[in-house]
């Protein structure tokens, strides 16, 4: 183990196990690498690590503090209402912009997803969710065109999926059995969410269904920021 992550495991056992409290002031550089007995380049470099975890935060010539993840945001994993509803709802400074929306060489994962067939033309819609200006996670939508006719010239304009299934006749929905999974950012997601690479993004693949005619409606693809949030699954 380097001297640099001995110091992080130790930081963030103490932080865990209720040593030092939100916004409590950490030790400073020098003090962790005398406790420590290793070079002050490691405890700097393990604040550094710290910082991009999202454990700690710091003020200008002051030092490090123990950041609040209590404020992270919960986020109920169901698909039978819209994320942006969810955000509003509790209150939230949500926005949501569409990055881009264009067709997918075939895929036949996708494909067998939305029940499609070779030739069905099929676009992947993406929107970026920021809360209070800040992007916290990526969806992506992936609709057929059998099912919706005008995705391609309309796909750049919709924020919410779940409003342009709304306006097409598709008024409740219900959720796919949905696949958790972690992994770490490639750089062009690192680039959206504005997100340091130590910070793992969860993944949900689910899919939506009109409950009505059982429409397969999208599947879709969300990559949440870890750390922005904490996660309830009903």
């Amino acid at each position: 183990m380097s001297n640099e992550m001995e110091i992080v495991d130790k930081l963030v056992s103490l932080i865990s196990s209720g040593r030092y409290n939100a916004h409590d002031k950490l030790p400073s550089e020098n003090e962790v690498a005398d406790q420590y007995q290793l070079p002050r380049i490691s405890a700097r470099k393990a604040y550094e690590r710290l910082e991009e975890l999202g454990y700690v935060y710091k003020k200008q010539g002051k030092g490090s503090y123990v950041k609040d993840r209590n404020k992270q945001i919960e986020l109920v994993l169901s698909g039978d209402v819209s994320f942006s509803q969810k955000m509003i709802e509790k209150g939230y400074n949500f926005q949501s912009k569409t990055i881009f929306c264009r067709e997918i060489k075939y895929n036949q994962k996708i494909c067998d997803y939305l029940k499609t067939d070779v030739q069905d033309r099929v676009f992947k819609v993406g929107r970026l969710r920021y809360i209070d200006q800040q992007p916290i996670a990526l969806h992506i939508s992936y609709v057929a065109e059998s099912v919706f006719k005008d995705i391609d010239t309309v796909g750049m304009n919709i924020t919410s999926m779940f409003k342009y299934y709304q306006s097409k006749g598709y008024i409740e929905f219900c959720s796919k059995p949905s696949i958790l999974s972690v992994s770490f950012s490639s750089k062009s997601q690192r680039d959206l969410l504005n997100c340091p690479y130590l910070i793992p993004l969860l993944v949900l693949e689910s899919g939506c269904v009109d409950k009505k005619t059982g429409t397969v409606l999208e599947y879709i693809k969300i990559f949440y920021r870890s750390d922005r949030f904490s996660y309830v699954i009903p």
